[in-house]
């Protein structure tokens, strides 16, 4: 017999052999060790979850911690026949069948007649039955009566990965355990453990490339791992990983997703053409790139405790400065695009010209964190502005941006200094009432497109004091007015109207006074200096409070008094 006729998996041969050695799942194997201490034991357990997160293996802990004759706080030894034979799945009391090809009703009928004979040398006779939910709904209706009154010496577990398949009356009568994906810093250490027992050295990276792969399976993890021991020599890294996996290093998808970011197609195409050439495969490269996307989301909402599916942890500055180019709105229609690309590639036999014509489309997304903006200023009725008279013009670098925040907040001090010193690093624009309105726009320009928006609808500026600018609204703007007053955007313009100025600029934000007079009578109307001015009414006379408290309220002058229910025969106003 050769030395390889010996090989067991990976999987099989590191199963967890105790309720101490279940990964990610603590809390079930705490439970059942606790029912078995307290001799509260249920007739039937039912276990979910997810293929490959230790049902079929907690259920074997659980018949070993049963019948084990040398186990000790619910602990058993592994060493005697009994536990020997049930790990291994051969043992006379522990039956494991499989739901899926022992489906029918004749099978069901077997275990009733069986369950009432006696286990043979162990106290506890435990059927385990896996994909439980493939049974026929004959075979579940014949499994009611022994559920619901089994004998003493009778345990069953029940494993499914789809629950909801099962019929309620089979629920009712089974404690149910939800087992849930295992976290990929545990794979990664279990992983860690084989392959010191095994005698690998394989990188930190490596490893983590393997347990993301495994998408909270354990047993995937260890049968990818086995694959990967026997693809690579003693020394395992995470090249050896892609090209085990044909998916493409942290460095390919953060090169792809720039040339997305900063709209450079043709510097896409060449990256996903030398991607593929290199040995990845194409679908592997789009779940990767998909997945990308959805770390972006991630970075862009702030979620920072939130791990990386797609990349390292380390290249979380690079997603970033993507992410802050970008905006949420962008990188949640990239997101849309590539799962409907996703679908459709699916369904094709050509499935590269779907992919580069979504990645293209990527590409061409406009800045739709500032259409948002528009979008709501035209909900509002406000005015738009066209950057350099284009739609859809790149948005500054995140970089530019931050120099620009920090220059602003240190701006007036450099002003002065500047001007101390007569070396100024800019067009200094002198602010004088002749200029005033250059003044403004220029400042308008210089500012933030979203500070910007909102400026531009102010009507009028005015020179109220020494370095002392007055900027005026409409009453018809009042909200692009209260933004401009927030302190954080009021302080920008502050800063920007010095940097332009080359002094400290004071910034206050009013109503335009003579808008609102302008806007209070129709155009076929005289002017208000060309009216006749209504003779006040004498307040005194009127003996109505309503009157006298609405005065009060709006701190008006009264003119004239109309009881109700008569009208009026004076037609001016």
């Amino acid at each position: 017999m050769t030395e390889t006729s010996h090989y067991t998996v990976l999987a099989r041969r590191f199963r967890p052999q105790s309720f101490g050695d279940v990964v990610g799942q603590q809390h079930i194997a705490q439970a059942l060790k606790n029912a078995i201490l307290g001799s509260r034991v249920a007739h039937a357990y039912l276990f979910t979850g997810a293929r490959g997160v230790g049902k079929t293996s907690t259920a074997r802990i659980l018949a070993k911690a049963l019948n084990c004759p040398h186990a000790v706080d619910a602990v058993p030894c592994n060493e005697c026949e009994i536990c020997t034979s049930i790990s291994s799945g051969n043992d006379v009391d522990v039956l494991e069948i499989d739901g899926a090809s022992n489906r029918r009703i004749d099978d069901i009928r077997d275990i009733r007649a069986n369950v009432s004979v006696k286990s043979m040398r162990s106290k506890y006779k435990v059927y385990i039955i896996d994909e439980v939910h493939m049974l026929t709904t004959e075979a579940f209706n014949a499994l009611l009566k022994t559920l619901e009154e089994p004998p003493p010496n009778v345990k069953f577990v029940f494993c499914t990965t789809e629950p909801q398949k099962v019929p309620d009356t089979i629920l009712s009568r089974c404690q149910r355990f939800d087992f849930s994906s295992i976290e990929t810093s545990s794979i990664t250490e279990r992983l860690r453990q084989i392959a010191e027992a095994e005698g690998y050295t394989v990188e930190d990276e490596a490893l983590d490339l393997v347990a993301r792969r495994a998408a909270g399976s354990m047993r995937d993890s260890q049968s990818l791992f086995d694959q990967l021991l026997a693809f690579g020599d003693s020394n395992l890294t995470a090249d050896d990983v892609h090209r085990l996996l044909g998916t493409a290093g942290d460095e390919q998808l953060t090169t792809a997703y720039d040339a997305i970011v900063f709209r450079d197609p043709a510097k896409l195409l060449e990256c996903l053409d030398d991607t593929l050439n290199s040995g990845v495969q194409l679908s592997e490269f789009f779940n990767q790139i998909l997945g990308y996307t959805r770390d972006l989301m991630v970075v862009a909402a702030g979620a920072g405790k939130v791990s990386l599916q797609s990349v390292f942890n380390s290249q979380r500055p690079v997603l970033q400065e993507q992410a802050e180019r970008w905006g949420m709105e962008t990188i949640v229609t990239a997101m849309q695009i590539l799962a409907e690309a996703k679908t459709q590639m699916g369904r094709s036999i050509n499935a590269r010209p779907i992919a580069e014509l979504a990645l293209i489309r990527l590409c061409h997304l406009g800045d739709l964190k500032t259409l948002a903006v528009a979008m709501k200023a035209l909900e509002q009725g406000q005015p738009l502005m066209v950057r350099g008279g284009q739609t859809g013009a790149t948005p500054p670098s995140p970089e530019r941006t931050n120099d620009t925040q920090k220059k602003s907040e240190n701006q007036p001090q450099n002003a002065v200094k500047a001007g101390q010193t007569g070396r100024q690093e800019s067009t200094v624009i002198d602010l004088n009432d002749r200029n005033r309105r250059e003044f403004l726009s220029q400042v308008i320009a210089k500012v933030e497109d979203k500070v910007k928006l909102h400026l531009s609808s102010s009507s009028e500026s005015a020179i109220s004091g020494p370095n002392q600018l007055e900027i005026l609204f409409p009453v018809k703007y009042d909200l692009s007015r209260r933004y401009c007053e927030k302190p954080e955007n009021l302080r920008l313009i502050e800063n920007t109207a010095s940097d332009l100025a080359g002094r400290p600029i004071q910034i206050r934000i009013k109503v335009d006074q003579q808008a609102v007079s302008e806007e209070s009578y129709e155009p076929n109307e005289p002017p208000p200096a060309e009216r006749p001015r209504p003779v006040p009414a004498d307040l005194d006379s009127v003996s109505d409070s309503l009157v006298h408290q609405a005065v009060d309220l709006f701190k008006a002058n009264l003119v004239k008094v109309q009881p109700l229910g008569k009208p009026s025969t004076n037609q001016e106003g």
